[in-house]
């Protein structure tokens, strides 16, 4: 097995691809019987496996280093050739509907497979591949006007992740100041972003119109592969957030201004929790690693195996540094069976938290590697982030290895701040569907609507003092508004599942990490409520669940002292 810096990134010939896969359906078409045509079937998704790794591959050498020439322009060109793949994707997809033997493939490949391949020849089209590749080029350019942030702050250059540790520092003044740059830096690049969403908005628009959808919602949530739920059912959702959940956090806020002191919170006062200070891991990334070592091999026979294949082959870049794309995420590498965890530790709580999230996302891709078909193999979002924000929770038991005597409250602080993300997570939804509603309306009026939804979901954020935020400009700190529209109810769908699976931990661990392996495992072979059905967790969207599951949190945090915090 290579480690990931030698792995070889092979830019992708696109003539000679087309060219293959125009073989291979060929041959699929003259198949004389459906064994034939699955054997078929299995060389085209190998084809398929290692194009996606090569172009995430890409993908990750650029977010390591954002200065790199080679792999800024070897971007570029992959933001050229996705929709020209997508466009292959969408050929592949109609031989195989019209295939004699369709129902022997069914039985064979599973229903899923043909449902999604449905989905997808919905949402493309050759009319629209030159609208793609814009859409494409404009999240790309996002992402370098986000990494291009340095502010000269106590004498080195930062980007926005490196300031983060002062935007929670124990000194009031500091937090204002590192927010206040921040923010500044956002504020200055706001007539870009701006320009960039209203261009965003108005290609996806038009996707929409040529594909035959009303907006872009609906070709949106297919896109997103939302199989079993619709707008309707979200909309429900969040309005039990409003109920359930949002009054729950206006009393977290009256306990954090008690045990802070202060007459009113300010907007750089809401992520810090404690007067003693935000919970800390207690040593730098190396211990940190160690410790996660230590962790995941007592975890289970599972997570030690892959964690220590992640250490040994170095399949994690976890540092925050210069010329380094901001945020975290994890990316699967079919061609290598084997994925990796990017993030930007700076010295905060987050540093852990990315150690269990990101990981979570990674174990379920190496417990699903078996299976090779593209479409079953990944999850859709929100169950992705059922693994990882579950993992989270199922680490509960090593967090005094990181927090020392900190770690009582880092149990509040996380379970708090998960409660506290929940409205947010919808508020992202909600604009967003009021922005594809509304295509036409320009950056100010955008502003005043996330103003104004932040005062329903958000009521308690004050921004006096900073014009740019009190005008409602938050979002746009936000990527995946930008990159992946209608990516963010997700994580909030994923929390409340999550919960369930911290409840059953503490019922009976065994048969919860049985239950969690099983999701794992499944990767995406069923459908979000599908797989919530095999992981024996109840569908948020049902009447009662997030009662039922809010209230048993609220009752934990209101039993818990945290004025010694």
């Amino acid at each position: 097995m290579k480690k990931f810096t030698e792995l070889v990134y092979e830019p992708i010939d696109l003539q000679a691809l087309t060219k293959e896969v125009d073989v291979m359906l060929e041959a699929f078409e003259k198949a004389l019987d459906v064994h034939e045509q699955l054997s078929i079937f299995e060389e085209i998704n190998k084809k398929r496996n290692y194009v996606a790794s090569m172009m995430d591959l890409c993908y990750a050498r650029y977010t390591l280093d954002t200065k790199d020439e080679y792999y800024v322009e070897q971007m570029d060109l992959v933001d050229e050739m996705m929709p020209e793949v997508q466009g292959l994707t969408t050929k592949i997809y109609k031989v195989i509907m019209s295939s004699p033997f369709i129902d022997e493939l069914k039985t064979s490949i599973g229903d899923l497979f043909f449902t999604k391949a449905e989905f997808a020849l919905k949402t493309y089209s050759d009319e629209v591949k030159e609208d793609l590749k814009k859409e494409n080029k404009l999240c790309s350019e996002y992402t370098k006007v986000i990494a291009s942030c340095a502010i000269d702050y106590k004498g080195q250059v930062r980007n926005l992740s490196q300031m983060r540790p002062f935007a929670v520092s124990e000194d009031r003044e500091t937090r204002k100041e590192a927010s206040e740059l921040i923010f500044g830096f956002m504020s200055e690049k706001q007539e870009t972003l701006d320009r960039i969403y209203d261009e965003m908005v108005k290609i996806r628009t038009e996707i929409a119109k040529k594909l035959g959808f009303k907006n872009f919602i609906e070709l949106g949530y297919l896109r997103m592969d939302r199989l079993d739920y619709d707008a309707d059912m979200v909309a429900g959702y969040r309005q039990q957030v409003i109920d359930e959940i949002v009054p729950i956090t206006l009393k977290l806020r009256e306990r954090q201004l008690k045990r802070l002191g202060y007459d009113k919170l300010k907007y750089y006062d809401l992520d810090f929790m404690f007067a003693s200070g935000n919970p800390k891991p207690q040593g730098d990334p190396e211990w940190i690693v160690d410790k996660g070592h230590k962790m995941y091999s007592e975890l289970s026979p599972e997570t030690k195996e892959f964690f220590e294949m992640m250490m040994e082959y170095e399949y994690m870049d976890l540092v925050a540094r210069q010329g380094k794309s901001g945020g975290g995420y994890c990316m699967y590498l079919p061609e290598y069976e084997t994925p990796f965890v990017f993030s930007n530790f700076n010295g905060t709580e987050g540093d852990i938290t990315v150690l269990t999230h990101e990981m979570g996302h990674a174990f379920q891709a190496y417990q699903s590697k078996w299976i090779k078909v593209p479409e079953l193999c990944d999850p859709t979002y929100e169950t992705a982030e059922i693994h990882s924000m579950s993992m989270e929770f199922l680490t509960y038991p090593w967090m005094k290895e990181f927090f020392g005597p900190d770690t009582a409250k880092f149990e509040f602080f996380h379970m708090s701040e998960g409660i506290l993300f929940i409205p947010y997570g919808v508020l992202v939804d909600h604009f967003q569907h009021y922005v594809y509603e509304n295509p036409q309306d320009s950056p100010e009026e955008r502003r005043a609507k996330w103003r104004e939804l932040e005062k329903i979901y958000l009521p308690y954020k004050n921004y006096e003092g900073n014009d740019y935020l009190e005008a409602g400009g938050f979002w746009q700190k936000q990527s995946h508004i930008f990159e992946v529209p209608f990516y963010y109810i997700d994580y909030t769908l994923a929390q409340v599942c999550a919960y369930q699976f911290y409840v059953k931990d503490l019922e009976d661990h065994e048969k919860a990490w049985h239950d969690y392996m099983n999701l794992c495992k499944a990767g995406g072979s069923r459908s979000f409520l599908g797989l919530l059905e095999l992981a024996n967790l109840k569908s948020p969207f049902e009447e009662g669940t997030l009662k039922s599951v809010m209230g048993t949190f609220d009752e934990k945090l209101e039993a818990i002292d945290d004025s010694k915090f």
